[in-house]
């Protein structure tokens, strides 16, 4: 069984079944005004170098594998990562830079990370990362793509699981808009669960979900 908890933002720990941390996009909280996360991670992976997703420090150990904008393939401690480039905005990277989207194998589940995507994907993107069983998607607009725009990359993408991420919780400075707006524009079923669940790839479920995760 994987487990996976979500520590707000786009912060998310994944445990295999034989006990390897990864972690994505990492913050310190308080420059969010939000909960730091408690975990250190085996493999950390950094989407893109802004403040709410490359608080490295925060999550590593000193025997940690750091991926950092990593483009590509590559296997860590038995999990398989791929990184692929994207951008943060609708130009190409002009506005905010670009972003790398990370498809990692772990106990046979194919989960994917979409860090800051600021832009509808392109055909021959999506076919570097699909089929994704989970993917986690931002969806609160203003610096990514928008809460309409999201239900259409899951329109696309078709995961068997999708969770929402970087969208307004309680605390969070920033101006992002709230999870409802999105919600409005999906015709999946939506599920409210705590911000840690454990999952197999038999215990997916047969059509496309939408998993909104409490963050407490």
């Amino acid at each position: 069984m994987t487990t996976i908890k979500w520590h707000g933002h786009a912060c998310f720990e994944i445990v295999s079944d034989k006990g390897v941390i990864i972690g994505i996009d990492p913050h310190d909280g308080v420059s969010l005004g939000i909960k730091p996360p408690m975990f250190k991670a085996d493999i950390i992976l950094v989407t893109h170098n802004h403040f709410d997703h490359n608080a490295i420090q925060v999550i590593s150990k000193p025997n940690s594998r750091v991926l950092d904008m990593f483009e590509g393939e590559t296997t860590v401690g038995g999990i398989k990562i791929k990184g692929v480039k994207s951008f943060h905005d609708p130009y190409r990277g002009s506005l905010r830079g670009e972003v790398i989207l990370y498809k990692v194998k772990v106990d046979d589940l194919d989960i994917v990370h979409l860090g800051d995507l600021g832009t509808l994907p392109e055909n021959e993107l999506l076919k570097e990362i699909m089929p994704a069983d989970i993917l986690m998607i931002p969806v609160g607009g203003v610096y990514t793509i928008s809460p309409s725009e999201a239900a259409e990359v899951v329109d696309k993408i078709k995961p068997k699981i999708a969770i929402p991420m970087h969208y307004k919780i309680p605390g969070l400075r920033l101006g992002l808009r709230k999870i409802d707006e999105f919600l409005g524009k999906i015709k999946y079923d939506v599920k409210r669960i705590s911000r840690e669940f454990t999952i197999s790839k038999p215990s997916l479920p047969s059509a496309t979900e939408v998993w909104v995760l409490t963050y407490q």
